[in-house]
């Protein structure tokens, strides 16, 4: 066996870390990997307090404040509002009247799904300008 002798000059060894961060890269992955399995597959059953002031068949049925306004657009661009063809001025009488009734009410948007979303966005819009916070647009 041959032994190198060191030089009194000459510079401090390096360390090549290029192994090392391999080595604690797959560590981590597995690590990773193996948390996110445990984590995944654990349930909570938890059941939720009852309000004091209403009781459970009051928490049932839906109040008539909390029903929805519901707005369609069929195919050939029509609004239509409780099964009748209206405009946007008889559109924008029903949604202020409801924004009065109903404060925190919202409004739904069940637009045709042929109908380019150019459309959908623009009736989207004009409901918000009548005055309306809350508009969903409804999808299957």
């Amino acid at each position: 066996m041959r032994f190198k002798k060191q030089r009194l000059g000459s510079q401090i060894p390096e360390v090549n870390l290029i192994p090392m961060m391999d080595v604690l890269m797959t560590v981590l992955t597995f690590f990773i990997i193996i948390s996110m399995t445990l984590t995944g597959q654990q349930i909570i059953n938890v059941q939720l307090p009852e309000s004091l002031s209403q009781g459970p068949e009051a928490a049932k049925l839906p109040s008539e404040a909390s029903k929805p306004l519901v707005v369609g657009l069929s195919q050939d661009n029509q609004i239509i509002l409780d099964n009748e063809a209206v405009n946007l001025t008889q559109l924008a009488q029903q949604v202020r009247a409801y924004g009065a009734e109903n404060p925190e009410g919202q409004i739904v948007l069940k637009a045709d799904k042929t109908l380019p979303y150019s459309q959908v966005a623009k009736l989207l819009n004009d409901i918000r300008d009548m005055g309306a916070n809350r508009v969903s647009l409804a999808v299957e």
